[in-house]
């Protein structure tokens, strides 16, 4: 039986060890939590990142912090998955009129590649979380996997891709989203993200035979 949701004296709600806002402020607040985590961790590292810096960016003091997060580790797991929502998110926008497979693939690594160009700092957390919260990182990209891997067994039966391993191919395409993306963040290649995706986009429907 799930536990009931429990009221703080801080206009919060506790349920599951998870701490929700109940005012527009308070939401406020822990979005500027999140947001100041995302800049100092992105930037300095999770072990060279103190909640002290955190507070410092979002300009409160450091005892709001514990209103919303128990810990430096617990901020880091919810960008993690802030992480995984927001690019989910950017991918179905940008392919939900789309009716072909590979048009949507097209469509779909060129939104993920400037959304992570656009939040560098979530993209340098989600390759820290291996280390730093494994659970996460295995969630983040198992939870993509799945939802490409059943896309990829629908465009089969539509006859738009042809038959294979729909898991095997699922990760192998979410590696070069990820090596592209690696590139551009870690490294810094500054290639427009159109000529990355052409060359890209040729492969995967083409392949390398000539």
């Amino acid at each position: 039986m799930a536990k009931a949701a429990r009221k703080t004296s801080t206009g919060t709600d506790q349920s599951n060890g998870q701490i929700q806002p109940k005012t527009a402020r308070g939401e406020a607040t822990r979005k500027a939590i999140l947001s100041a985590a995302e800049r100092v961790i992105g930037e300095r590292g999770f072990n060279e990142a103190s909640i002290g810096h955190i507070t410092s960016e979002a300009g409160v003091a450091q005892g709001t912090f514990y209103i919303y997060f128990k810990s430096k580790d617990e901020v880091f797991s919810e960008l993690v998955l802030e992480m995984g929502r927001l690019v989910r998110r950017a991918l179905s926008e940008a392919t939900q009129n789309i009716e072909n497979r590979l048009d949507a693939e097209k469509a779909g690594l060129t939104a993920f590649l400037e959304f992570i160009r656009a939040h560098p700092d979530l993209y340098r957390i989600i390759q820290e979380a291996l280390f730093v919260d494994p659970e996460a990182y295995h969630a983040y990209y198992h939870t993509f996997a799945e939802g490409y891997r059943s896309g990829l067994e629908a465009a089969v039966k539509a006859g738009q891709i042809k038959p294979g391993d729909a898991d095997t191919r699922a990760w192998a395409l979410m590696g070069i989203s990820r090596s592209l993306g690696e590139r551009a963040v870690i490294w810094g290649d500054k290639t427009p993200v159109e000529d990355v995706v052409e060359t890209a986009h040729d492969l995967i429907v083409n392949g390398l035979k000539p």
